[in-house]
Parts: C-alpha cells; sequence; structure tokens
C-alpha cells in the first residue's frame, strides 16, 4: 500500500467510526428520534439496538488495519440498510433535520466502499496478493 493509500485509508476509516460511534449514545439511550425512527420502519427496540451493536462491532474492526476490509464489509451492509429505509420508508429529511443522517449514512457508505477497496488484498479468501 502506498503512503497516499495509507492516509486515504486512515481518513476515511476514522470517518466512518466517527459517525457511528457518535449515534450510538442515541441509539442505546433510546433517544427521541431513534425511538420515532425504529418505530416507523417496524424494528423498535431489537432493530435500534441491534443496528447499534453492529455499528459498535463495525467501528472496532474498521480501525484495527488487518481488520478493515470486515469492518468496511459490515459498515456497508448496515449502512445500506439505513439508507434503503430512508429511500423507503422514512424519506430524506426525518423530522426536519433536512436530509443529516441521510448524508451521513452516504458518507459512511462511500468511506466503508473506499476502506474496502483500498484493503480489498486483505481479504484472506480472494487470493488478490
Amino acid at each position: 500500500m502506498t503512503s497516499t493509500q495509507k492516509v486515504i485509508s486512515m481518513a476515511v476509516r476514522v470517518i466512518t467510526a466517527i459517525i457511528f460511534l457518535q449515534t450510538l449514545y442515541f441509539k442505546f439511550t433510546g433517544a427521541e428520534e431513534s425511538i420515532y425512527i425504529f418505530t416507523t420502519v417496524g424494528m423498535e427496540p431489537w432493530g435500534r439496538v441491534g443496528s447499534g451493536v453492529a455499528e459498535l462491532i463495525a467501528s472496532i474492526l474498521i480501525l484495527v488495519p488487518r481488520t478493515a476490509w470486515l469492518g468496511a464489509l459490515m459498515s456497508l451492509g448496515v449502512i445500506s440498510g439505513a439508507i434503503f429505509f430512508h429511500l423507503t420508508v422514512l424519506g430524506i429529511e426525518v423530522q426536519g433535520d433536512g436530509g443529516y443522517l441521510f448524508i451521513l449514512a452516504l458518507v459512511v457508505f462511500i468511506c466503508s466502499a473506499i476502506t474496502l477497496w483500498i484493503h480489498r488484498r486483505d481479504i484472506p479468501f480472494l487470493n488478490l496478493k
């Protein structure tokens, strides 16, 4: 991996982890907006807590260089669900947030995709070395 790739990798991994980790407080404390979102999609409370646990695990995995690919793959799965619900049930704007949560979801998706691409050679079952 080139030094430029290392810098980009670290930046997108940290961005992903920060976004995921800052939303955990709202999911785990049962913040009004989180309860609204998961009630609207019919997954309250197990979806809220389950997605929070998945985001926590993905955040840890993505920050460790050796498991960054796995964290990125997990992040893509979790955030794809969020984007799906924004586009089908919730809408882009949720409770007057101006689309903020949707934009964060897109940022996580893009950063996770970049991470997965940069670390594709680390995926053991692809044998790309």
